[in-house]
């Protein structure tokens, strides 16, 4: 299994640790993440994540099943996650330690601006490909 990884924003005011569930950095070029992090959100999936102090942990609903976390005092992104804290993407610049991290997927491909673009061959999923990987019936 994967081993806990620590991080903080950029004041340290917010700390956690962090299960990842996949070693693989992903970019999501949704406009909403865009407008958010002044690019694409760089994440690390990851399950049990666990804040040493929430007292300046800000979380602002931006749909109907997702959220996004931050530091009130100094603004750094730190994370989108499901509302039922089902799962996270963690800013991958929040983590102390990201070389043992490599490129594998981006997500919202379609909305993607043509002003910049990704050396390498990570895995590219539209927002429909994305949407249908959440919306599976496991049945």
């Amino acid at each position: 299994m994967t081993k806990t990884k620590s991080g903080s924003c950029l004041c340290g005011a917010v700390t956690f640790t962090a299960t990842p569930h996949t070693m693989g950095m992903r970019a999501c070029h949704c406009n909403t993440c865009r407008r958010w992090s002044a690019g694409p959100f760089m994440t690390l999936g990851c399950d049990d994540v666990a804040f040493d102090d929430e007292s300046q942990l800000g979380v602002f609903k931006t749909s109907e099943w997702g959220e996004r976390g931050f530091c009130k005092t100094c603004g750094t992104s730190l994370f989108w996650r499901m509302q039922d804290k089902s799962g996270y993407g963690v800013s991958i610049s929040a983590f102390e330690e990201t070389d043992d991290i490599p490129f594998g997927l981006e997500f919202f491909i379609d909305e993607k601006p043509a002003n910049y673009e990704f050396a390498g061959s990570a895995k590219k999923l539209t927002g429909k490909e994305v949407f249908a990987m959440f919306t599976q019936d496991d049945n």
